[in-house]
């Protein structure tokens, strides 16, 4: 099983015909690795965006795909197919080939070798798309009003603000037009020049022009799309869009909305840990 799988889903793509490389047995389940595939995976090392959902059909029976996990394999077969948190190894290195699994609750049965068609719950997709845009557009936003509780020059994002998002970052989680992320307020982003001094009696105030400036963002209509760096799982990926101001862009696995004006209404809501140790971002668009 030689190769990475091939992925369209950065292009947008939800229906496409595989080959099967492989049938497993799963804990639950059974997984299927095809040659190609539509569908986007939950990443195991940074697990922020949900996986696809949708149906394989195979033999003009279909097969419901309940979750899509990534898998590794030595290239020289010493290892049968790692899935998910058991891979052992960190994407990309020498010597190993990535793949999509698609799990199904059913036992396809023999069909390595077999044509199959993969189809995406397109209204799923959308939904977790539309999420992570506004999740990357809401982290700017918030890098943007942030900028004056740094001392220190410290890593900027792409449009020039100091990259709070990735710096202090601990978790996030996509779902169906919203995210959550929780930011880390410790010793470790103070000596990298964070100051959180006056934060709790400023952050209405930074609430409301973090939603001022994605609703801006919105009203622009701008243009959103993925970047990949090549054609397989193991490719990187960015997120871009096309702000007025200039090209907003990140490294991201994720799947994301064509055009910023489809996230429609937004609020985002900011709340500070009563220790002060902990900020957390809500995101929601209808």
């Amino acid at each position: 099983m030689h190769g990475n799988t091939l992925v369209t889903f950065p292009s947008g793509a939800l229906t496409g015909e595989a080959v099967v490389r492989e049938v497993l047995a799963l804990e639950g389940g059974f997984g299927v690795v095809c040659d190609t595939t539509p569908f986007h995976p939950v990443d195991h090392t940074w697990p922020d965006q949900p996986a696809d959902r949708g149906v394989l059909t195979a033999r003009s029976e279909a097969y419901a795909v309940e979750d899509c996990l990534i898998g590794a394999a030595p290239r020289d077969g010493s290892a049968p197919l790692a899935v998910g948190p058991g891979i052992p190894v960190r994407r990309g290195e020498e010597g190993w080939d990535w793949h999509v699994v698609h799990v199904l609750a059913a036992d396809p049965g023999p069909l390595t070798g077999e044509r199959v068609r993969l189809d995406v719950d397109a209204e799923r997709r959308y939904g977790l798309s539309a999420g992570h845009t506004l999740c990357e557009l809401a982290g700017l936003a918030l890098n943007r009003m942030l900028a004056p509780h740094w001392t220190k020059e410290a890593k900027p994002d792409a449009l020039g603000a100091p990259d709070f998002d990735k710096l202090a970052i601990t978790d996030s989680r996509i779902s169906a037009r919203a995210s959550v992320d929780h930011y880390r307020l410790g010793k470790s982003l103070r000596r990298k020049g964070f100051s959180a001094e006056g934060l709790a009696a400023g952050l209405p105030g930074i609430e409301a022009g973090v939603n001022t400036l994605m609703a801006g963002w919105i009203a622009e209509d701008a243009p959103v799309g993925v970047a990949a760096e090549g054609p397989g799982i193991d490719a990187l990926r960015h997120f871009r869009c096309g702000l007025a101001e200039g090209e907003a862009s990140a490294l991201c696995g994720g799947t994301h909305v064509t055009r910023t004006g489809e996230l429609g209404q937004v609020r985002i809501t900011l709340e500070l840990s009563g220790d002060g140790s902990e900020l957390r971002m809500e995101a929601a668009c209808s």
